[in-house]
């Protein structure tokens, strides 16, 4: 391991525009377009309303966009929201955030894609009961070490892995213009129980998981060359690669499926292939899946970890975690604790009896909780910080960050519902952490 250099280390200026938006398509397509769809298309009420739902989708994912390039250009620096939120609403606050990231949100999420790219890759090499626990837990240490070993290591497989997540998006789309539609593509969807108004929340907060991970940009902020001016372009070039692919492989599987077929099809690439070219291809395809989960837990590990070094710059008894690699321009004792958290959500998801929901469950909430405090941080920020220079701001300001807020409001309600007992046990372990308040600093940096 390299030697730590001193906690005053700052991050160097590494990472370019294409850099930073390969980071970010990767973090967000991920393994959740080849699960959600279903999900989403059961929410529905016709083809035009799951298109509809997608379309909202890239709408919130452009405001959400256009509210942290504001941020991220006036403030930036390795700790991205914990930064804005400590600034807006006081040190406090930013520490609970922090917090909430490192137990629940991040890590949680983590372990999420692990679980799911371990159930692909049980398939292709199994590994006996918890075969699919193991499978994620060996991803996330193994990718934990590369980042130690360097960013620019990192950041050249997040290339890799991100151009194979969009191979797998083009394979699909293409084998769905070569595929012949089924007799469901006709038929007329089944009406839908229950509140029209019920349904569509629940729609939308599937469609937001898929769309998740677009903020993890804003912690690359102070590794990102002239962030005052870059920061706009990666989250807007980001936002509009991921909305087009999502609409287009959107538009294929309703062409393929129909809206009823596909609420009934379970995995729906490997659905699509195996009709368009057999079982090699799917299987082929279960290996681009593999590539998609790893592209996604890569980039989150490496955004995540940034946060554990800003916390430990701002709280001296928390110093430790502040220690930046002068070789490997890592920060390696935040990349340690992450992980270690992460291997023991994995345990615990591992013997629940469905651990990807359980941990959906987990995380949702209290997400959707502090996104809703960033969405309000941009008009108090501006209202506290006046003089402060913002390369950037929202267009058509206030409705950008209003907008934001009040669907962050609609999604702490909606996933709260969805997720049950998960979301009680998340927001328990928020509340835990409530004692470590009296370790606030007088104000974070950045």
């Amino acid at each position: 391991m390299a030697r730590a250099a001193p906690c005053a280390m700052k991050a160097a200026p590494r990472l370019s525009v294409l850099d930073a938006v390969a980071v970010l398509v990767g973090v967000v397509i991920g393994i959740g377009i080849f699960g959600f769809p279903p999900l989403v298309a059961q929410h529905a009420s016709s083809p035009a309303m799951y298109i509809a739902l997608w379309g909202a989708g890239g709408l919130v994912m452009l405001v959400g966009a256009l509210c942290y390039a504001e941020l991220g250009a006036a403030y930036p620096g390795a700790g991205g929201e914990y930064l804005y939120l400590a600034r807006a609403w006081g040190a406090r606050l930013g520490l609970l955030f922090a917090w909430a990231r490192c137990t629940v949100i991040q890590t949680g999420a983590i372990a999420v894609v692990a679980f799911i790219y371990g159930d692909y890759a049980q398939q292709l090499l199994p590994l006996g009961e918890h075969g699919a626990a193991l499978h994620g837990a060996l991803s996330v240490i193994v990718l934990t070490a590369l980042n130690i070993v360097g960013t620019q290591p990192s950041k050249r497989l997040q290339w890799i892995f991100t151009l194979l997540t969009l191979a797998a998006l083009a394979a699909v789309i293409i084998a769905s213009l070569l595929s012949a539609p089924q007799a469901s593509a006709t038929a007329a969807p089944a009406p839908l129980s229950g509140h029209p108004a019920g349904l569509l929340g629940m729609g939308m907060v599937f469609v937001l998981l898929t769309y998740g991970g677009w903020n993890e940009a804003a912690y690359l902020s102070g590794e990102l060359r002239d962030p005052a001016r870059n920061m706009s372009r990666v989250l807007l070039t980001g936002t509009a690669v991921v909305a087009g692919a999502y609409l287009l492989i959107n538009l294929a599987l309703l062409e393929i499926f129909g809206l009823q077929g596909l609420r009934d099809t379970q995995a729906v690439g490997a659905a699509v292939m195996q009709l368009a070219a057999g079982p090699y291809a799917a299987a082929s395809l279960s290996l681009l899946v593999c590539a998609t989960a790893l592209s996604t837990i890569n980039g989150t590990i490496m955004t995540g970890a940034r946060l554990y070094y800003a916390l430990g710059r701002d709280v001296p008894r928390l110093a430790v975690l502040a220690s930046w690699s002068a070789r490997g321009q890592t920060p390696v004792r935040a990349l340690l604790a992450q992980g270690g958290i992460t291997l023991l959500l994995i345990g615990i998801g591992a013997v629940s009896q469905n651990s990807v929901q359980t941990l959906v469950a987990y995380t949702a909430p209290v997400f959707w909780l502090f996104m809703l405090l960033v969405a309000l941080s941009v008009a108090r920020l501006r209202r506290l910080d006046p003089d402060r220079p913002r390369p950037f701001r929202v267009p058509c300001y206030p409705l950008p960050p209003l907008l934001l807020a009040l669907t962050c409001a609609g999604l702490v309600y909606s996933s709260a519902v969805y997720a049950g007992a998960g979301a009680l046990l998340g927001l328990a372990v928020l509340a835990a952490g409530l004692p470590l308040l009296r370790l606030a600093p007088v104000q974070a940096r950045g």
